[in-house]
């Protein structure tokens, strides 16, 4: 089949292990693949390469930048984001095809149903808890936010949304020490766009924060179902949480400490 006018794009680092499936899942849909690459080391610029992806170095200075820059990049008037932990099923690729059979898709963007499959699951829990993203638009009805932690698109007023067919397949944990890793960075950039923002979190959120954030993914997000990988997940989550709000007060309580030095200097 011909491939459609639609560029796929990635922002990546270090996914050699994941990239190739990701990439072959979408194999042939588009002609413009763009690979975002932010400084691999493991030959995740090769893998992309050899699947037919444009790689394009570029430092990263956020997610909601990071994907600006690679919109950007692009080529066709429609785009679809992936990240490259994430595996599209045959039934999404197959209603991608069908939106372009009469030309352009009926609605200006598409959500996008995603949900996690942990280490030792061989596919989607039947009652797994799924996002669904916006991550198919049309390039003049949408755009990435600006914001460094925040990963949506923001469409233009009135812009007709419908869903994509089909569930993504989501293997964002390689281990639970990776995924606690990912978060604590995560956090960092949490703390850092609150002070970027002037926002103030309360002192009281610290002690809630933690069991608060532990029910919303283990109740709310349905982890309990996973077993006991779903538990230590909703931990690990909870702590990012909480880490979020202690970077925040730290750094808080910090900057008032030096105000007052220069005051008294």
């Amino acid at each position: 089949m011909p491939p459609l006018p639609l560029s796929i794009f990635l922002i990546v680092k270090d996914e050699a292990d994941r990239i190739g499936a990701t990439l072959d899942a979408v194999a042939g849909l588009s002609d413009d693949v763009v690979v975002v690459d932010s400084g691999s080391t493991d030959g995740t610029q090769a893998i992309a390469e050899a699947r037919g992806g444009r790689v394009i170095h570029h430092d990263f200075d956020g997610y909601g930048p990071q994907k600006r820059f690679a919109e950007d990049q692009c080529r066709h008037p429609w785009l679809l984001n992936l990240d490259a932990d994430e595996v599209v099923p045959a039934e999404m690729v197959a209603h991608i095809r069908a939106l372009f059979d009469n030309g352009a898709p009926e609605k200006d963007a598409y959500t996008t149903r995603i949900a996690e499959v942990f280490p030792g699951e061989e596919d989607v829990h039947p009652l797994a808890y799924a996002l669904a993203p916006v991550r198919l638009y049309r390039r003049d009805k949408g755009r990435y936010s600006a914001s460094i932690v925040h990963d949506r698109v923001d469409l233009a007023p009135g812009a007709r949304i419908g869903a994509l067919k089909g569930t993504i397949r989501h293997r964002s944990v390689r281990s639970l020490g990776d995924q606690i890793a990912k978060l604590n960075a995560y956090s960092d950039r949490q703390a850092d766009d609150l002070e970027a923002r002037g926002a103030t979190i309360p002192t009281w959120r610290v002690l809630v924060e933690f069991p608060a954030a532990f029910l919303k993914a283990y109740v709310g997000r349905r982890h309990a179902v996973r077993g006991i990988y779903g538990f230590l997940t909703a931990m690990n989550y909870a702590i990012a949480r909480h880490l979020r709000i202690a970077k925040h007060i730290e750094r808080r309580r910090l900057g008032e400490r030096r105000e007052k030095a220069r005051d008294h200097g």
